[in-house]
């Protein structure tokens, strides 16, 4: 097989599980998002009858392979068809949907594979590995299930399927439907038929429900369903946090060895993930958020906060290679951590702040921000007004080389912005002064030291020549307002240097690896976004266009794009991309009633 992100996420809060066009569940972690990957044959490629680390459904002599998603949910469902015309159906879902008054998200995952026509021959294999792919997991068995021992967990599959087939891994005649259940090692008291169903039932009406209450746009109502259902399922319902991506290691662009993992919390990606959810109505996201993050900072050291941190809160991601997995196509390292915990990102004040500020202003929500929220927010602010001038790594977290990276200083102004904005909602008069004067003196610091003369433009650090693509979120952040021509005239200095056919890079200077390869999705929908801000919609439109040509199969997007082949790179599915897709769609889509 060939490693491609032509893959499908499946997921409930919980546990997620990446399902390629043959049925393959080619990375899945346990117990949770961050946990040991049981299934990793996405970095550890094999043939039909060698290696471990996967859970196949293998039908003998397909020719044929479909798949897509039961509208406006998160279940995915996979046809395959053989050389003979007989078809085999795959449902794959992990269940989410209220009892007892509560979300139940379990650490399960159902696959039921159905006969639809003919007589499908298949082939059930299950190679669960632990200690990331060093080892395959030992097995014992009862009258249905069988358990799979690695290191600190125990997956019990229990299932209606023939034992001996599943074991020797042996074809069969698919008569009817085949249920699989992996879960905790706990016995499953009813039918495992009807208990699969009624899941898969309650699951769909449960997703279905929640994509209802979405306040969508007019246009590109489908891509902007499943761009949300997305965001939700890179949500870990326990805590609140979300994770960046469900994977670690895939390479930003062929061996190049910038391989992360990604299976954390950034704070940066957060807010925006939060934001765009919020403006589409999913409000119920962003108060769990709002809890993980105020409990964050709550336990700041000295009003510091870090850049990243563990779906638990967990402070330090130390960062190792693992040489059990040779990488997505062998293009290694594989890195679990990440070091990024120890930058500082100055940018992540304003973040944290921007993301606690509709708390104070967003009356849907069941709790409002008060006093005492709002003298702990000042902690950061007290930290943004003092480091705003001060050399970071910046958010595109370069690890080799700091310098005083101009996103991050506008994003301690946005964080002592939105403190007065906060401070006069409450009636604190005199706090709302405060924040105001620093915000005030702060952005005349950024006006005269990033704006370089010469080149008519704000460009990536004071007192610096180079550009990058964050300055296209100046107007987003509300530095600068839409008609301001310094705005107008930083957007075409990023055109001139950073654009590349249909593609904005988020820069093109050398860094720790070398020059960047790739495009940075997100990147373009900025720019995208900038141009609908200016008014030049036809631009923006053809450019939105192009990328959503460019998702997969099953309208998901990887973190950067290759702009001569159109082959996506990076962790995977990536949460900045998905954002970036529904708020393009959302400012450039004509409105409802005007649409007819």
């Amino acid at each position: 097989m060939n490693s491609s992100l032509d893959l499908g996420l499946i997921g409930n809060g919980t546990i997620s599980a990446l399902i390629d066009k043959n049925a393959e569940i080619v990375w899945c972690c346990l117990p949770r998002f961050d946990g040991d990957p049981t299934f990793c044959s996405l970095l550890r490629e094999h043939t039909n009858h060698d290696g471990f680390g996967y859970c196949g459904i293998e039908l003998i002599e397909q020719i044929i392979t479909e798949q897509y998603y039961e509208p406006n949910t998160a279940i995915l469902v996979t046809r395959l068809t053989d050389a003979h015309g007989a078809v085999a159906e795959v449902i794959d879902f992990a269940p989410r949907f209220r009892q007892y008054d509560r979300i139940f998200t379990p650490m399960t995952l159902i696959r039921q594979i159905r006969r639809l026509q003919g007589t499908p021959r298949i082939r059930l294999v299950v190679r669960p590995a632990y200690d990331y792919g060093r080892e395959r997991c030992t097995t014992t068995s009862g009258s249905n299930h069988i358990r799979y021992i690695g290191s600190g967990l125990v997956l019990r599959l229990t299932t209606d399927a023939s034992l001996t087939m599943l074991q020797e891994e042996r074809p069969f005649f698919l008569e009817d439907t085949v249920t699989l259940i992996f879960g905790a090692d706990e016995t499953i008291p009813s039918s495992i038929t009807e208990l699969a169903q009624r899941f898969h039932q309650e699951t769909s009406t449960y997703w279905r429900g929640w994509v209802r209450d979405l306040a969508i746009p007019y246009e590109w109502q489908e891509e902007v369903i499943r761009a949300a259902i997305t965001l939700k399922l890179n949500t870990f319902e326990d805590t609140g946090a979300i994770v960046a991506a469900m994977t670690t290691s895939i390479p930003e662009a062929a061996n190049t060895e910038r391989n992360w993992d990604y299976r954390y919390c950034w704070l940066r990606d957060a807010y925006f993930v939060v934001n765009v959810l919020n403006r589409l109505g999913a409000t119920h996201t962003m108060e769990r958020y709002l809890s993980y993050l105020t409990n964050l900072v709550a336990g700041a050291p000295g009003g510091r906060i870090q850049p990243v941190y563990g779906i638990s809160g967990k402070a330090r991601l130390e960062e190792q290679m693992i040489d059990t997995l040779p990488g997505y196509r062998d293009m290694g390292p594989v890195r679990v951590g990440n070091q990024a915990f120890e930058q500082v990102q100055h940018d992540v004040y304003g973040s944290a702040i921007l993301a606690v500020t509709h708390i104070f202003f967003d009356r849907r929500l069941l709790r409002c921000g008060d006093v005492a929220l709002f003298q702990r927010l000042e902690s950061l602010g007290e930290t943004a007004r003092q480091v705003y001038d001060q050399p970071d790594a910046g958010l595109w977290e370069l690890r080799g080389s700091s310098r005083i990276h101009t996103f991050s200083s506008v994003m301690c102004w946005a964080a002592c912005d939105r403190l007065a904005l906060i401070a006069q909602q409450l009636k604190l008069n005199d706090r709302a002064m405060y924040w105001r004067h620093h915000a005030d003196q702060i952005y005349t610091v950024i006006y005269s030291r990033a704006w370089n003369e010469r080149k008519q433009s704000f460009v990536a650090s004071f007192d610096g020549e180079a550009m990058d693509a964050s300055l296209l979120l100046l107007h987003d952040i509300g530095f600068l307002s839409a008609d301001d021509p310094n705005f107008a005239a930083t957007v075409a200095a990023v055109e001139k240097e950073l654009k590349r056919g249909d593609y904005v890079y988020r820069y093109v200077e050398a860094d720790d690896f070398g020059k960047p390869e790739n495009a940075f999705v997100v990147c373009t929908f900025w720019y995208i976004h900038a141009l609908s801000a200016l008014g030049r919609i036809d631009e923006a439109r053809n450019l939105f266009e192009n990328l959503l040509a460019k998702r997969n199969h099953l309208g998901l997007l990887a973190e950067h794009i290759n702009p001569v082949s159109g082959e996506q790179w990076g962790n995977f599915v990536q949460t900045y991309s998905m954002v970036g897709l529904i708020n393009a769609a959302i400012r450039l889509s004509r409105r409802w009633d005007v649409a007819f």
